[in-house]
């Protein structure tokens, strides 16, 4: 089992729940429409990776999310980290109407940082992503269709949040390939200080 750091503390994640079309700007952005339903998938915890890479059998692009640690299907602690995706791919299992798992849950598809205590109000938190010293990302929690507690409270409704699970609650707008080489530091920020950051080198 592959595990991830809370405050200078291993622990390991059973599975990793991601809100998928959070944000409308990236909705509009993928031509996609806003669900009437709040979007869920799985990652399992094999997912969970160290090494960004650029291809895995097709080019991947990356997502950079706020992610939340639970405890008694609450939130813990929050994080920041990358949903990685293989787009060919998923584009043709939505066009057939399939799951999305072969292009969303394979082997290194999730990068996180140190996860770290949540704030009073996580809806002060917001994520910037940088590629090469370029602002790619950058997302207010405030922004979420779905906001961290409403996300929470919905997913407690049909499934057990086991304790150490990471919730990826969604992308904002500016999604796109990695290519060799590219250097990518994402954050977590609450107002304009610098919670946590993570940085990763493209293989």
């Amino acid at each position: 089992m592959r595990s991830i750091q809370f405050e200078n503390q291993s622990i390991t994640p059973g599975k990793i729940v991601c809100i998928g079309k959070n944000y409308a700007a990236h909705i509009e952005e993928m031509n996609s429409a806003v669900p009437e339903q709040m979007v869920v998938f799985m990652k399992p915890n094999s997912a969970i990776g160290t090494t960004l890479r650029a291809v895995a059998d097709e080019p991947l692009h990356y997502e950079c999310e706020i992610c939340l640690l639970v405890k008694n299907g609450d939130i813990l602690g929050v994080g920041v980290g990358l949903d990685l995706t293989k787009r060919d791919l998923q584009g043709k299992l939505k066009q057939a109407g399939l799951p999305w798992e072969r292009a969303k849950a394979f082997d290194g598809a999730a990068l996180f940082s140190e996860f770290i205590a949540a704030p009073v109000d996580p809806l002060e938190l917001r994520l910037e992503l940088w590629v090469d010293r370029t602002l790619r990302q950058s997302g207010e929690a405030t922004a979420m269709l779905y906001k961290p507690s409403v996300i929470v409270g919905e997913l407690n409704t049909f499934l057990t949040l086991d304790d150490f699970d990471v919730i990826m609650t969604g992308t904002p707008a500016g999604v796109g390939p990695i290519a060799v080489g590219e250097h990518f530091e994402a954050r977590l920020l609450q107002s304009d200080s610098t919670l946590i950051s993570a940085s990763w080198t493209a293989l």
